[in-house]
């Protein structure tokens, strides 16, 4: 589903091999976060996706571990930013902002898409879905 939809949109992007669901498991053990199901589905299908200039539109879940462990662990984080263990990221812009679903309680809250800040700690909603998110960002209609 995934892949055909981007495939939809454009040629540009490389997919990956999937992930296992033992995978995704022990992610979601090691961030004690609730994946979405859509995050889930895409990386069933591909481990990440890889856009122009070898820019991730969606990263691998090697990358969602170590952003998402790191932004919650580092100290200097905690001095500089408000806490991240309410979102869970899993793409950036290329420029320092990232894309991320919003948790509470380790739970997937709605399936909204919101673009983090790095320069000003905001936290912005951008897109109502991840399908409306890859699509959006593909054709230009959501940029940062």
């Amino acid at each position: 589903m995934w892949m055909d939809l981007i495939n939809e949109l454009t040629k540009d992007y490389k997919f990956q091999l999937p992930v296992t669901e033992s995978q995704l498991l022990e992610l979601e053990s090691l961030l004690q976060v609730e994946l979405p199901k859509s995050l889930k589905g895409l990386l069933l299908e591909s481990n990440g996706v890889i856009g122009e200039y070898g820019c991730d539109i969606i990263w691998t879940l090697e990358r969602i571990k170590k952003d998402n462990f790191e932004f919650r662990n580092n100290k200097d984080f905690k001095e500089l930013y408000m806490p991240f263990d309410h979102l869970l990221f899993f793409a950036d812009a290329g420029n320092g902002n990232q894309f991320a679903f919003p948790i509470l309680n380790g739970k997937i809250v709605r399936n909204d898409i919101y673009v983090w800040n790095h320069e000003d700690d905001s936290r912005t909603w951008i897109s109502s879905s991840l399908s409306s998110f890859i699509k959006g960002w593909i054709n230009g209609t959501i940029s940062v």
